[in-house]
């Protein structure tokens, strides 16, 4: 869905360096209506990386330690609380109403596939048919899934220009149409998720959050920039403040959280219930583990080399191992959202964010890149960290060439 002009970029215009606020921690807890979301962190929805394996990651993310065997597996499948794993809500890929009202039931599988320890999960729907909208919305619940949310976010030239993401952000009324459609058709929690406005001479996210609380929906969350900024420039945080001083439901913060200090200092300066993180995720999956050690303790952990390493080749191994798994159910004529999907592609679009912070990454990039297989990007994975492992490479070192790279054209489109 990713549109010219609007690929997320994987450095930061001009980052604010935020210190610890004193005092000021990310929220144990938030309810969004029945659920509890604990700790109070949200992982963002993102096009082509928030799959099942990708959640399931995240939420295990927490198990890896230094004196881990890099082959045993036992502990990224053994099922964790929120509270371990730092992420209190996994969040779908967005998803078309349109085309989840059309698809046959076995197909619709394939888009809306979860695990049991993914909960409590949420699934982000698009579109710009109130009616279309309600019905996916009911599929979503009776899926079960235990949020539903709206994307008024997405700036993407494509989904703009059939009137939805972002594009409906110039309509409020068809807004208010669609929310009250949505919430008549579930009982599980409503939410959406929007940006400040069109630009930024047509700001109009709090209107929309008073709007959203009228209509009864259950949580509000702010991207905070324009869909004419994309992902360029800051985020402007103090609208995220301006939505929470005007309504009372939980509001859920988003944009420029790139570390614990980032996440701390969103909360002291907006007030916000919630936190979301969406493409600082990908090159640091341990972010939500640190802002939970950081809000338990006071401080947190960096990994180390051999921790990249073991990340690398634990998401890889899921990966492979969930295609196993599609492979086998495509034998027995069922459906899987991995059946037939290029393996080797799908690591080599990962490798350019999880290499982030690994000395002499590029290589290892380049490595992948040339690599045919699944297994020949393992391959590639162990080769390279043995080597820079023996190498006694600096734990804290960070690829120079990687901090001025952006995710690959079309590659990502998160809101």
């Amino acid at each position: 869905m990713a549109g010219k002009g609007f690929t997320v970029k994987k450095d930061w215009d001009n980052p604010r360096e935020h210190a610890m606020p004193a005092g000021v921690r990310v929220p144990a807890e938030v309810r969004i209506g029945a659920v509890a979301v604990a700790p109070a962190t949200v992982l963002a929805p993102m096009a082509g990386v928030t799959d099942t394996v990708f959640r399931r990651f995240i939420r295990h993310a927490s198990l890896f330690t230094a004196n881990r065997d890099a082959a045993d597996s036992a502990a990224i499948d053994a099922a964790v609380t929120n509270a371990q794993s730092g992420c209190g809500l996994l969040m779908t890929e967005f998803t078309s109403a349109d085309g989840l009202a059309r698809m046959r039931e076995s197909k619709r599988k394939r888009y809306l596939t979860f695990y049991d320890d993914e909960h409590p999960i949420g699934a982000q729907l698009f579109g710009s048919n109130a009616d279309t909208l309600a019905e996916a919305a009911r599929i979503v619940e009776e899926t079960g899934f235990d949020t539903v949310d709206l994307n008024l976010g997405c700036p993407a030239k494509r989904v703009v220009g059939c009137n939805g993401g972002s594009g409906l952000l110039r309509d409020l009324p068809k807004v208010g149409e669609i929310f009250r459609a949505v919430r008549k058709a579930v009982t599980i929690p409503f939410t959406v998720k929007f940006r400040m406005g069109w630009n930024h001479t047509q700001i109009v996210c709090v209107e929309l959050a008073r709007m959203a609380e009228a209509e009864g929906l259950n949580a509000v969350a702010l991207h905070a920039r324009t869909r004419e900024q994309g992902y360029s420039g800051q985020a402007h945080w103090e609208w995220i403040a301006a939505i929470k001083q005007a309504v009372a439901i939980p509001v859920i913060g988003n944009g420029d959280i790139r570390t614990p200090e980032d996440a701390a200092a969103m909360v002291a300066h907006t007030g916000c219930d919630a936190v979301m993180i969406g493409r600082a995720a990908p090159a640091n999956p341990w972010i939500f583990r640190q802002i939970a050690q950081y809000t338990a303790t006071g401080s947190y952990d960096r990994p180390t080399v051999e921790d990249r390493y073991r990340m690398i080749r634990a998401y890889f191994s899921m990966l492979l191992e969930e295609v196993e798994v599609s492979n086998a159910a495509a034998e027995s004529g069922q459906k899987s959202p991995f059946a037939g999907r290029e393996t080797a592609g799908k690591m080599k679009q990962f490798a350019s964010w999880f290499t982030h912070g690994v000395p002499g990454g590029g290589k290892l990039r380049g490595a992948i890149y040339h690599a045919r297989t699944g297994a020949d990007v393992l391959a590639q994975v162990d080769e390279f960290f043995a080597a820079q492992l023996a190498a006694g490479a600096d734990a804290n070192a960070e690829s120079d060439e990687l901090e001025a790279e952006a995710f690959p054209e079309g590659a990502l489109v998160c809101d």
